[in-house]
């Protein structure tokens, strides 16, 4: 039975990969796979070469150190082993028609994995508990956003997921007392935000026309929102967190105060 040994300084999840994609072809049953992952001395993988050359064996490798995979070229050439580097052809077409160098460091796809799966989570999260729909969400949240109705917290909650930020948000309305966990949070993962009752009545005024009612509804009313505005201050006066004005802010903009605020309490500890 022949063996491929998939070699790389990273997980080696490629080069087993393109190992068993290859050993197919040939009734793959008649080929065994070693996968030797975080390769990084130079004795260990000697170790593992010099196995290599006592049966009928071939070495697919995925290693970006420069240095490391000469010497597994040197050893391969030393003790008669066959290499395929499964990554190099295609580094070298991509630095040519990019006129840029390879980073050469090994388990960057695994990190880019990793953040693309810490993004769907956020952006799963930020559903889930969005306006409030689950307060038990509070307790998982890196931050939570607080505000009344129209103050743009679901948007900057998913702007906060597309950075890999578990965001929830909870709406302030003077009839439902906030959820006690609210204020067992430190106080700069809890973000306020406000708006000027004029552009807050506008934006109202403008819902209730895209939703086919009344000018007149109490929601929109001037005596209303200022109710509503009064309250959610006083509450966000007693968390103590941070009170973000978004009258005149895109969402960006928005968001990126709520990272300034939230970072700048976890440098500190508070």
């Amino acid at each position: 039975m022949a063996t491929i040994y998939a070699i790389s300084d990273s997980l080696g999840e490629t080069a087993e990969l393109v190992g068993r994609a290859a050993a197919s072809q040939f009734d793959g049953q008649q080929v065994e796979i070693r996968r030797i992952p975080f390769v990084s001395k130079d004795e260990y993988l000697e170790q593992v070469i010099r196995e290599a050359g006592r049966g009928p064996s071939v070495i697919v490798y995925t290693i970006v150190m420069k240095e490391l995979e000469d010497h597994l070229l040197y050893l391969a050439k030393k003790y008669n082993v066959p290499a395929v580097n499964v990554l190099g052809q295609a580094l070298d077409v991509i630095s040519k028609i990019t006129k840029t160098n390879p980073k050469k460091k090994p388990g960057l796809l695994r990190k880019m994995d990793e953040q693309y799966h810490r993004k769907v989570e956020a952006v799963e999260f930020a559903v889930k508990y969005d306006d409030g729909k689950d307060p038990q969400g509070i307790k998982f949240s890196e931050i939570v956003l607080v505000g009344v109705s129209r103050t743009s917290k679901t948007p900057v909650c998913m702007y906060l997921a597309n950075k890999r930020i578990k965001a929830a948000n909870i709406p302030l309305i003077p009839e439902v007392s906030p959820p006690g966990e609210l204020f067992e949070l430190p106080k700069h993962r809890v973000m306020g935000l406000t708006i000027s009752l004029r552009r807050l009545y506008e934006i109202r005024q403008a819902r209730l026309v895209t939703l086919g009612l009344m000018p007149g509804a109490d929601y929109a009313s001037h005596q209303r929102i200022l109710k509503e505005l009064e309250y959610a201050e006083a509450v966000m006066k007693k968390i103590g967190c941070p009170i973000i004005d978004v009258t005149n802010r895109a969402v960006e903009e928005t968001a990126s105060k709520v990272l300034e605020y939230y970072y700048k309490g976890e440098r500190h500890g508070k």
